[in-house]
C-alpha cells in the first residue's frame, strides 16, 4: 500500500516546515510521494522551503483554491492512498503505520482527530468532539485519507466549492464508503483563533454550516458571509 501526500498551500512558507518535518520523522518506503500543490496566487517563497526536503515535490496548480489544488495534485498522484494535508498541520508519530491499518481492516476513507497547539480550555473542547463521527464534527483540519478508486468514483473534490468542499466530500461519501476516524492526533494551529475571537470563529464555523446544509446558498455566498462575520483576512486555505 502506498500513499501519496497532497498538500495545498498558499503562501505558507513561514508555516509548511512543521508539517514537512513531521513527515520525515515518519518517512518510510510506505509513502509514494509528497506533493506540495501551491496557488497560482501565491507570492511568497514556498520553493526555497520545499526544494530543503529531499522527498517533497512542489507543484503549482494552474487555479487557486483548495478543491482545484487538491484535485489537481490527486491527478498527478501515482499511490494507491490520497492523503489530503493542511500546511499548518503537524502529523502525529505512527500516522503511516494508522492509515495502513484502518485501510487493511476495512476502512475506505478516513481521517484523524485533532488538538490545537494551544492551552485554551475553549480549544480543548472543540478538540474533544473531533473524535465522533457526525458530519459536523468534521473538517480538513483533521487531514483526509481516502483509496484513490473512492476518490475518483467521487470524482473528487467539487470546485464549485471556494468553501466546505471536504464537507460536501464527506457528504457524497455517507452510505457508500466505510469512514473511519482514528484515535491519534494531528495538531492543528489555533492561527484563526489568534486574529479572531473564539465566539466569532464559532459564530463564522455555525452559519457556514447552517447554510452548507440546507443548501439555499451557494459557496460564494457562504464564503462571503463567512469572511465578512470573522472581518478579518484570514485565507481559507
Amino acid at each position: 500500500m502506498l500513499i501519496s501526500i497532497v498538500i495545498p498551500t498558499y503562501n505558507e512558507e513561514s508555516n509548511i516546515s512543521k508539517l514537512l518535518n513531521s513527515i520525515k520523522s515518519n518517512f518510510s518506503g510506505s509513502i509514494k510521494e509528497v506533493l506540495v500543490v501551491d496557488s497560482p496566487s501565491s507570492s511568497d517563497q514556498i520553493q526555497n522551503v520545499v526544494s530543503s526536503f529531499s522527498f517533497a515535490k512542489l507543484l503549482q496548480a494552474p487555479k487557486a483554491g483548495r478543491a482545484a489544488q487538491m484535485n489537481f495534485g490527486a491527478s498527478k498522484a501515482s499511490g494507491d492512498v490520497l492523503y489530503f494535508v493542511h500546511a499548518d498541520a503537524v502529523l502525529p508519530n505512527g500516522f503511516l503505520m494508522d492509515i495502513h491499518n484502518a485501510i487493511t481492516f476495512g476502512a475506505d476513507m478516513g481521517c484523524f482527530r485533532f488538538r490545537f497547539d494551544s492551552p485554551r480550555i475553549l480549544l480543548k473542547i472543540n478538540s474533544y468532539f473531533t473524535r465522533f463521527p457526525f458530519l459536523w464534527c468534521r473538517g480538513g483540519d483533521q487531514t483526509l485519507f481516502v483509496k484513490k478508486e473512492v476518490y475518483h468514483s467521487l470524482l473528487g473534490f467539487d470546485e464549485s466549492y471556494c468553501i466546505m468542499e471536504e464537507y460536501d466530500f464527506f457528504r457524497r461519501a455517507q452510505g457508500k464508503y466505510t469512514f473511519k476516524v482514528l484515535e491519534n492526533e494531528v495538531l492543528v494551529s489555533d492561527r484563526k483563533y489568534q486574529l479572531n475571537s473564539y465566539f466569532k470563529v464559532q459564530l463564522a464555523n455555525f452559519k457556514a454550516m447552517q447554510s452548507f446544509m440546507k443548501g439555499q446558498k451557494s459557496p460564494e455566498k457562504i464564503k462571503e458571509e463567512y469572511d465578512k462575520t470573522l472581518n478579518s483576512n484570514y485565507q481559507i486555505l
